[in-house]
């Protein structure tokens, strides 16, 4: 890259970026890409060397290991590419200087193990290995989830081969879709994906050259950054766990269960209470840095509407679904008395519904969080279809004719023209083969998966149906509203009482969308940092298959050998086992799969008035749309993104208000007062330290756990209790009586 900068140099933006003087004219218009994104190529760099194979795979292999191991404890740690990211830049300038430079021939094939300098590109390839580590093992890690819930939570005798069969087949079948929308969803300038940006000004601080300038390079910046991200998680990730929610509320009024509801930062409303835990703040929304200030407003309107104006209302003033009989945050599922739920007396041998076991034990119940979160989530699915219908629609049938014409191409498309497109039927052969091995495995195991034929295909319309404009939504806000519930919801009422099917087709309907999401933003990537479209298709199918064998050997592993894993009722308090990722998983499958939501949301069902919500969401953004129309002038207008302000309700739980309030606070700082008032320092620092924080985490997270925690070295002592508010938990209807707490 040494040549292309100085050929450069003198045309910058006046911000320290190179920038070609042919097409200073027509500046990319997302201002935030235009401050990051580089708009220059070498394209004689190699990319999928020997050192990019091998430093890649290992990168993935590693990550995967890390993340499917870590998704089962108490306190999940998704550990990010970003660690891998840094530690191979050395290890790849090593090989650069070591390794023999001879070219090597293997039957007419010309290859050299050191073909120069390693180079930015590769560094990127690498790191595209590294996020299927990520995709499959750390939050993205469904298809595992459900089989946990199968062996560990139904105790269900499952094979290893159709254990792979189901990892396999719904990544490739997310990859298929994935290369089917690139039209739509990497090639438009509008569709800029956020949370690149993070990686990008990573990548050039370790391989570009600041301009002379007062202040630190961006290299230093990060190096201090992480290094101070390292040394502090010490505190919140071993010495003094508290800081990861801080409820001072409850100390004020130990004795008050209204005070402990409100105040409790882990199992109430989080008023008062707050998070100085990086790992807690990016948890579930990711990294509030690379996530634009108009998508923080949108998340912030819900948030607060939902957990301070309309939970508090159903609750104390209306006493909704019987609220007060449970606590108001749980992810638990109750009895009418209030008692936790035992599925295991409503199971039938072969894992279906008993209904005159059923009908004799109890009706299910939620807590009133956990029902307005599923209510949330019916008006999201229905809300992103009108909304993206209504606000892109045309941008799409635009897109669309572009596909076959001739048309204008922003500056970063003028450079990929350099490099061979991937042939549309390279994606269709997977999506085709990843669809008939699904079929297959429906007719091999039937009576494991319960998910027939049929089903299967309509898992595939829907995830086709939904893919693309929840990817909309996606690229241009860094948030992804989900639609699970729906999923689950439609082959509830299609197959009651079958949970396993109810799993399978959330994993088909679903989470293939997911995953096809996660490779379009890796393409996207591949586009701003210019690697050849048919390496980034190389890359990314191999690392899939490496990712999903060795993630699903690494879980198999554990549920066979750790004894009692995600068993809450038999293992011991302070066990790290309890996987509260996959109980979420599980309860899911018993409510829309086990008691079936014609019980729970059909006439006469108790939470049945929730079924509106899909005619809510389905209408709200209309009027926004209107009122964009009839004021264009008022750009802001059309920034307001019902979709996104329904999912500041998203993943509560395990999701708790303390993380999303702390990742508001915190995205509230950096994308609008420092954007707006320090620009220059936004430009140079923000993003690096996005990746600073999640770096120094990750490699300290990973440290604490192998040299302590797993040891049974663990502190025991007041600051290392999560949350002070043991009766935050408690109901607070007459006569319900639950161990630890008063009775009314």
């Amino acid at each position: 890259m040494a040549t292309t900068e100085s050929k450069d140099e003198k045309h910058t933006n006046g911000l320290g970026l190179d920038s070609p003087a042919e097409d200073q004219h027509e500046r990319f218009p997302i201002e935030e890409v235009a401050l990051v994104v580089p708009e220059t190529d070498d394209p004689t760099l190699p990319v999928l060397t020997f050192r990019a194979w091998f430093l890649g795979l290992t990168s993935c292999i590693i990550l995967i290991f890390l993340n499917t191991f870590f998704t089962y404890r108490t306190q999940p740690l998704t550990i990010s590419a970003i660690l891998m990211q840094i530690a191979v830049l050395p290890i790849g300038k090593f090989m650069a200087k070591t390794l023999p430079t001879r070219d090597y021939r293997i039957l007419g094939w010309s290859f050299s193990l050191n073909p120069g300098p390693f180079n930015m590109k590769e560094h990127v390839i690498i790191t595209i290995f590294a996020n299927c580590g990520v995709s499959f093992g750390g939050g993205d890690a469904y298809s595992i989830g459900a089989i946990t819930v199968m062996k560990a939570y139904y105790k269900q005798n499952l094979s290893f081969l159709c254990g792979l069969f189901i990892v396999l087949t719904t990544q490739i079948l997310g990859y298929g879709w994935a290369g089917m929308l690139r039209k739509y969803l990497v090639y438009p300038v509008e569709m800029w994906w956020p949370s690149n940006l993070a990686q990008v000004s990573l990548f050039r601080a370790l391989h570009e050259k600041d301009p002379k300038s007062k202040g630190l390079t961006r290299m230093q910046f990060f190096l201090i950054a992480m290094t101070a991200s390292f040394l502090y998680y010490t505190v919140p990730g071993y010495l003094f766990p508290i800081m990861t929610f801080f409820s001072w509320v409850c100390w004020v009024w130990p004795h008050s269960i209204t005070a402990q509801q409100v105040g409790s930062g882990y199992h109430g409303l989080g008023v008062g209470a707050f998070t100085l835990d990086w790992a807690g703040i990016s948890a579930y929304h990711g990294s509030p840095l690379v996530t634009p200030w108009s998508s923080i407003v949108n998340v912030a309107v819900g948030f607060i509407m939902f957990i301070y104006i309309i939970l508090p209302l159903c609750y104390w003033k209306y006493n909704t679904f019987d609220a007060q009989k449970f606590p108001i945050f749980s992810n638990q599922l109750f009895t009418s008395s209030g008692q936790k739920y035992e599925t295991t007396k409503i199971l039938t041998p072969d894992f279906q519904l008993n209904i005159p076991a059923y009908d004799s034990y109890s009706k299910l119940y939620l807590s009133p969080l956990f029902a307005l979160s599923i209510g949330s989530g019916f008006a999201r699915f229905t809300a992103t279809l009108t909304h993206v219908a209504l606000f892109n629609g045309r941008d799409i049938w635009r897109q669309s004719r572009r596909a076959v014409q001739n048309v204008k191409l922003d500056v970063h498309s003028k450079l990929m023209k350099a490099y061979k497109e991937v042939p549309d039927w390279w994606f269709c052969i997977l999506l085709i083969g990843s669809t008939v091995l699904s079929l297959l495995m429906s007719f091999v195991w039937e009576e494991t998966v319960q998910l027939r034929w049929w089903g299967m295909l309509f898992a595939f319309f829907l995830a086709w149906l939904v893919t693309l404009p929840v990817g909309v939504i996606q690229a241009t806000t860094n948030q992804q509203p989900g639609y699970d519930i729906i999923a689950q919801f439609m082959i509830g009422y299609v197959l009651p009482g079958k949970p396993i099917a109810n799993l399978l087709f959330k994993i088909y309907g679903r989470i293939s969308t997911i995953h096809a999401l996660s490779f379009l933003a890796d393409l996207k990537l591949g586009h701003y940092m210019k690697i050849p479209p048919r390496c980034m298709y190389v890359a990314q199918l191999a690392g899939t298959f490496v990712a999903g064998t060795i993630n699903l050997a690494v879980a198999w592993w554990m549920l066979e050998n750790i004894e009692n894993i995600c068993d809450t009722d038999v293992l011991n308090s302070d066990s790290p086992w309890t996987c509260p990722k996959y109980r979420v998983t599980f309860d899911a499958s018993v409510i829309w799969g086990l008691i079936g939501p014609r019980r729970l949301f059909g006439p006469g069902g108790l939470y049945r008035n929730l079924v509106w919500l899909f005619l809510v969401g389905a209408f709200l953004p209309v009027p926004f749309w209107v009122l964009s129309k009839m004021f264009p002038e008022k750009k802001w207008i059309a920034l307001i993104n019902v979709p996104v302000i329904s999912y500041g309700f998203a993943g509560m739980p395990p999701a708790t208000p303390t993380n999303i309030a702390s990742w508001l606070v915190t995205g509230t700082i950096f994308n609008y007062f420092v954007f707006r008032y320090r620009k220059r320092w936004w430009q140079k620092y923000n993003y690096v330290l996005s990746a600073a924080l999640d770096a120094g985490t990750a490699f300290m997270g990973v440290l604490l756990f192998f040299a302590l925690q797993n040891t049974g070295k663990q502190l025991k002592w007041w600051g290392t209790e999560l949350d002070h508010c043991p009766l935050a938990t408690c109901p607070t209807a007459p006569g319900i009586v639950v161990k630890g707490c008063p009775v009314f």
